[in-house]
């Protein structure tokens, strides 16, 4: 699946919900609905659009279908971000040293700038 594909379907904040809900553990349909408060038609597409990315699996218990969050294209994402995660992270470390360096005391009134 393209990386393209996996951004489309969680661009949408219900199919991120959707996502978010299956991390705790895999639901029935009916429960989904529920919880995201969305018609049964509405919540359908958004987790056919999840199925085709293969975000989720979706197995039959009988008359129930159960989705499942599926974590290979998460990781696949996560794997993608993690050179971006480490600038992040080096620039909120200077930042940090930064403050740390920094003394704040709410007693004394702020410096006038220099002209």
């Amino acid at each position: 699946m393209s990386e393209a594909t996996l951004w489309t379907a969680l661009a949408d904040p219900h199919r991120r919900a959707i996502v978010g809900l299956l991390l705790t553990r895999p639901r029935p349909v009916g429960e989904i609905v529920d919880a995201c408060g969305l018609s049964q038609p509405s919540t359908s597409k958004h987790l056919k659009v999840l199925r085709e990315a293969g975000l989720v699996r979706v197995r039959q218990d009988a008359q129930r279908r159960v989705y499942a969050l599926d974590p290979a294209p998460i990781a696949e994402l996560d794997a993608w971000l993690a050179p971006y995660r480490r600038l992040w992270n080096r620039s909120l470390d200077a930042l940090g040293r930064r403050l740390d360096e920094t003394t704040y005391d709410p007693e004394e009134p702020p410096s006038k700038p220099k002209d």
